[in-house]
């Protein structure tokens, strides 16, 4: 059984115990994604008048997010963990059971890339990204479609991806942005 079993099993039981928590859930599941990328056209919208480096950040944030799912995805391959509800098939599960693998967690990786995106375009929506995203990982245990270790890994994996990528193309984006601002282009870079 995978590590973080009994927590799971414990998750699990504050599920069943809380069905009035169960809509809330599910919807931040559901919809909860859209929400990041609303946060994403806030930070270009708003980083149009705070200068070249803040929209090329906001303009990589949901670059490397694509990046970090394709880095996540290829991990899923390689792993290949059975879902929870697969070992315990007893278990309250509240979303459509999928047999992709567990492995780390799609939604938590993509909400955590998003947020470590944020940080460098506007640090409080990035803060605020932060916290819906550790909601997501908490969630995705809640649903019962994830182990513990799944959402810390997608969360590390995202994190990891977007920083890397954000810190290594900040420079270049950021003359790219400048330069754009000199073309037809400006509205989308600069207010």
């Amino acid at each position: 059984m995978p590590k973080g079993d009994s927590l799971f099993l414990s998750i699990n039981q504050f599920a069943i115990d809380t069905p009035w928590l169960h809509t809330p859930a599910k919807l931040y599941v559901q919809y909860g994604i859209a929400l990041f990328a609303l946060l994403l056209v806030i930070a270009w919208w708003r980083g149009r008048r705070m200068g070249n480096r803040t929209v090329a950040a906001a303009l990589l944030a949901p670059i490397g997010t694509v990046v970090a799912f394709g880095v996540q995805q290829l991990i899923v391959m390689l792993v290949s963990e059975a879902r929870p509800y697969a070992v315990h098939p007893n278990a309250l599960v509240l979303v459509a059971k999928t047999t992709d693998p567990s492995f780390p967690s799609d939604h938590a990786c993509v909400a955590a890339a998003v947020a470590v995106g944020l940080l460098f375009a506007n640090r409080r929506l990035g803060y605020l990204a932060c916290a819906g995203a550790l909601l997501m990982a908490a969630t995705r245990l809640y649903v019962g479609a994830h182990w513990p270790i799944d959402v810390v890994g997608g969360l590390i994996v995202g994190g990891l991806v977007a920083w890397g990528f954000t810190f290594a193309l900040r420079g270049p984006a950021t003359r790219v942005v400048q330069r754009l601002g000199q073309t037809a282009l400006r509205p989308l870079v600069a207010a």
